[in-house]
């Protein structure tokens, strides 16, 4: 028996005796809640070792009896061919269920309901955008320039949005949703109007300053926080957008960490039906261990923000409190490995943003981290560290107006993550 481990599933593969046409995936769900829009990718040999060598031009589709699985065949590595396989199910505690794998043209794959979004929006005239696949952002400017679309990258699914501002910042933005619909692409534009206000989709609901905002990077040296941003390069790049999953990676270059130039590529992920996106953070160009950070605003924070275990393989940091842009109830938290945590603690609270502070004169912003609540993650050169940053809003749901709820949420997510859903293929 040889067991592969990739996402939040264990597949174990076993010999065929004869030829199958249409192999079965048989899902087991080995814990005793239930698991919605449950995201499984397949990469390519381990569709193959089903099928044999797939002919140039043809995809794999699946089926829950006679009802399509929404999926996508993802080229990760832009040579013009898929690689992996990401399909979404709905798993009953303890159920176990069987798909039928077929392969058919991919001009013709089925087009399933968009439940994740990507956008990186450049000009292009009278209050259009365009959507860009690659970009630098610009560096040397006065001030830091609000060029793209939404002041940066935005991510989406169905239950939160989420942005970066593509410039010196490099803080982590928030909208709240209160539908299910994608508003990356309308976001600056007069459909939307402006996201400050609450409209019927929702709106911008986080407030960043100077802090790190919802997931910004760090590097804690010697008790002091080098943010990731003002590097020589800030690169965006997307890798793969669809209704089961969209990915993206931002890379940075010349990351100056008491005066050496580290070099970092983030990783993110997001997935239908989850209130969090994952984060895979590679850094590179030092010896030994160091000490990545990730963080959450404060800045309008009243209660004590909570330490706590996800489960027993995670650790997180977690605050909720009437902290929304529109005074109502917002809840941030960062879930990373336990036996990688190496220290939780608070920046002070000056807003030195608002008191014009600078550090980086060129740029006309402060590199200096303040109004955060922060962890901190064991690295190794040139290997990544996850984490997964987690977000609700208690106008889009009154359960997220008490803590004991988010806190079993991400309970019930860490516990999906440590017991992924085993496939044996018949």
């Amino acid at each position: 028996m040889k067991k592969l481990y990739f996402l939040f599933i264990t597949v174990t593969l076993f010999a065929a005796q004869s030829c199958q046409k249409d192999p079965v995936l048989v899902l087991e769900n080995p814990l005793g809640i239930d698991r919605v829009d449950e995201t499984i990718v397949l990469d390519r040999a381990q569709v193959e070792s089903m099928t044999g060598t797939i002919a140039e031009g043809l995809a794999p589709v699946l089926k829950n009896a006679d009802k399509l699985v929404p999926s996508q065949a993802d080229d990760m590595d832009g040579d013009g061919n898929w690689d992996e396989l990401a399909f979404t199910v709905d798993l009953k505690a303890n159920e176990t269920v069987g798909l039928t794998l077929e392969l058919i043209s991919i001009d013709v794959y089925p087009a399933f309901k968009k439940r994740t979004n990507l956008r990186l929006g450049m000009p292009a005239g009278d209050e259009k955008w365009k959507e860009v696949d690659h970009a630098v952002a610009p560096v040397g400017l006065a001030g830091f320039p609000t060029i793209p679309q939404g002041e940066g990258v935005t991510w989406e699914n169905d239950k939160f949005g989420f942005r970066i501002y593509f410039d010196c910042r490099s803080a982590k933005d928030l909208f709240g949703k209160l539908q299910p619909v994608m508003i990356a692409d309308k976001v600056h534009t007069p459909e939307m109007g402006s996201y400050h206000e609450l409209a019927d989709w929702g709106m911008d609901v986080l407030h960043c300053g100077s802090s790190l905002g919802a997931g910004g990077l760090a590097m804690l040296e010697n008790d002091s926080l080098y943010r990731l941003g003002s590097t020589d390069i800030f690169e965006y790049q997307k890798i793969i957008e669809g209704p089961v999953r969209s990915v993206f990676d931002l890379k940075y270059e010349g990351w100056n960490v008491t005066g050496k130039k580290l070099n970092a590529v983030e990783r993110i992920s997001i997935y239908p039906g989850k209130y969090w996106f994952e984060s895979d953070v590679t850094v590179s160009g030092f010896e030994g261990e160091k000490q990545l950070v990730t963080g959450i605003v404060t800045s309008m924070l009243k209660n004590k923000p909570y330490q706590f275990n996800a489960n027993d393989d995670y650790q997180a940091i977690a605050t909720l409190d009437k902290q929304s842009l529109n005074n109502d109830e917002l809840g941030m938290a960062v879930m990373l490995p336990a036996a990688e945590t190496t220290k939780i603690g608070q920046t002070t609270n000056i807003d030195f943003y608002s008191l014009g502070y600078q550090t980086v004169p060129e740029k006309n912003f402060s590199q200096v981290i303040s109004q955060t609540y922060y962890v901190a993650q064991r690295v190794k050169n040139d290997v990544p560290a996850q984490h997964f940053f987690f977000a609700v809003w208690g106008l889009e749901n009154s359960k997220w107006n008490e803590i004991d709820n988010f806190k079993e949420y991400m309970a019930n997510e860490a516990d999906k993550i440590s017991n992924p859903v085993v496939i044996n293929i018949n």
